[in-house]
């Protein structure tokens, strides 16, 4: 039995190897996490590590453009890249490390996750969506199986700053007509990703392989 963990990473396997697997999303520790109760403050976030891939420059660069708050958390080999391209620009707030409640807090509080990678699957949307705030990521990958269109987040089609800046404004639109206002809605739609879910699946797929290896 192969295993994959999205639909995304299952359609690979059936491309190279011919070989159909069955997807099990990665466990995400959802029951730590909930909606605080409150509006959504006015500011964007992004959390990651600061590698290329991420391209967490997206969010910086459209933001900026836009002329919006954004809290980037994290840290990583291209600090110092994203620190000079938001150089002198009181919108964009670096955190660096911080504790686990701390991210939860700025999750719970903003208006949106931006998320630029493309991921097998990708946690920290999940994550995200588990606080009860939307996602606004990159349409390719396992975020097209972890985020829900126009209804936990939107999409947008290029790993450019022009399709950043889009998706932000038509998010905006769409949220000033309380498309994303149930935030209880939200995290339980994020809650299908959860631990318990992911071992009784895995254990669902041992005991068949064994049963089957039996006959």
């Amino acid at each position: 039995t192969l295993i994959a963990n999205s639909s995304y990473i299952a359609r690979r396997i059936k491309k190279f190897w011919n070989r159909d697997a069955q997807v099990i999303y990665p466990p995400v520790n959802t029951s730590r996490l909930s909606p605080n109760g409150k509006e959504s403050e006015d500011f964007y976030v992004v959390f990651s590590r600061f590698v290329p891939y991420k391209r967490v420059d997206l969010a910086v660069s459209a933001c900026m453009q836009l002329n919006r708050k954004l809290v980037v958390i994290g840290s990583g080999s291209g600090e110092k890249k994203l620190k000079a391209l938001a150089a002198g620009n009181k919108n964009i707030t670096f955190t660096g490390r911080i504790s686990d409640e701390e991210v939860k807090d700025y999750l719970q509080r903003c208006k949106a996750m931006i998320f630029c990678a493309e991921e097998d699957f990708g946690i920290i949307p999940v994550e995200c969506q588990a606080c009860g705030r939307p996602v606004i990521a990159f349409g390719k990958g396992g975020a097209l199986e972890t985020v829900s269109d126009r209804k936990t987040g939107i999409f947008f089609d290029r790993q450019e700053t022009d399709s950043v800046v889009e998706a932000i404004k038509n998010f905006e639109t769409l949220a000033e007509k309380g498309i994303f206002s149930d935030s209880s809605a939200i995290s339980e739609f994020a809650s299908a990703f959860s631990e318990e879910r992911f071992i009784r699946q895995i254990e669902d797929a041992v005991n068949k392989t064994i049963q089957n290896f039996k006959k």
